[in-house]
């Protein structure tokens, strides 16, 4: 049993982190490929961000219940996994955030701009505002990565600390 937990507990942080890795060099890809079409480039990495960001909650979840259990089945110290756990909380936090407020108000600024924000003047206070929230969204992913290296930092130390 201790085996399983620890193998779905790895491949969860594993599936998320590496998600996280390898989106931005899908998202690159998709823009080089589609330069003229910079309008449908960011449609397709939006709705990749949003099963990003699912992909996240699920292993966020999976790896909360796993290691809110782990003291009980002996395979980690109580104490050893607060600290995770606090982490990964974070992450889901800047997950939640990122799917649920920056995403949104990004398709309202698209919207408002006729569909196509790449269309208006770079001044114009919607343009301004969706690369606001474009910048923001960047860092929000970089921080879930961060916190997501010093999870496995913290989860190795736990795993050290039951030896």
């Amino acid at each position: 049993m201790k085996t399983l937990l620890r193998t779905l507990l790895f491949l969860a942080l594993i599936v998320w982190l590496g998600a996280e890795i390898f989106f931005p060099v899908v998202a690159a890809t998709t823009f080089t490929t589609l330069r003229a079409d910079t309008h449908t480039a960011g449609t397709i990495v939006g709705q990749l961000l949003r099963i990003l960001h699912g992909m996240g909650i699920v292993c966020g979840l999976v790896l909360l219940a796993l290691l809110a259990l782990a003291p009980a089945w002996a395979i980690y110290k109580p104490r050893a996994v607060l600290a995770p756990m606090t982490f990964i909380v974070l992450m889901l936090t800047c997950t939640a955030y990122s799917q649920y407020g920056i995403i949104p108000a990004m398709e309202r600024d698209r919207a408002a701009a006729g569909g196509a924000i790449d269309t208006l003047d770079t001044t114009n206070a919607i343009t301004m505002h969706f690369n606001r929230l474009h910048s923001r969204s960047e860092h929000v992913e970089e921080a879930i990565l961060l916190l997501g290296l010093i999870t496995v930092v913290l989860i190795s130390r736990a795993e050290s600390a039951t030896t």
